[in-house]
């Protein structure tokens, strides 16, 4: 009992790092973007716009369904033109996520501030067994 009443501060330090730890995953993911599953439930209920920020090669090779193909280097200038009520839920598409995520900081400098990120982008969705298009 002596050693908890000494050592007080080392037992306080290790529950918070382990609630530190421990809340992203109670959030439902570490911060990183939506599930596969929780993104059709924003397609479905919020009527999100999914933006594929992949290449026009990489996009034809399967989409999710209704998915706009803005490459990241044309999404300043053409996400305006492609989704004009910036109060939409936006979800953010490319291969495996890096790209998204550089592309929810563009989305949300340009007033989008419900632009979210598919956490795994295209490997992920398949891997979920969710529909892909291709064209």
């Amino acid at each position: 009992m002596s050693f908890f009443i000494e050592n007080w501060y080392l037992i306080v330090l290790a529950l918070v790092s382990g609630i530190g730890l421990a809340l992203p995953v109670l959030r439902g993911g570490a911060g990183i973007g939506l599930s596969p599953q929780a993104a059709v439930q924003r397609i479905n209920r919020d009527k999100a716009v999914v933006v594929d920020v992949r290449e026009a090669e990489e996009y034809v090779s399967g989409h999710i369904t209704n998915a706009r193909n803005i490459p990241l280097s044309q999404l300043e200038e053409r996400l305006p033109q492609a989704v004009k009520n910036k109060a939409l839920p936006v979800i953010l598409v490319c291969a495996t996520s890096p790209r998204s995520a550089r592309a929810q900081l563009v989305a949300k400098k340009l007033g989008y501030a419900q632009a979210e990120v598919l956490a795994g982008g295209m490997k992920a969705w398949r891997e979920a067994a969710l529909p892909v298009v291709k064209t």
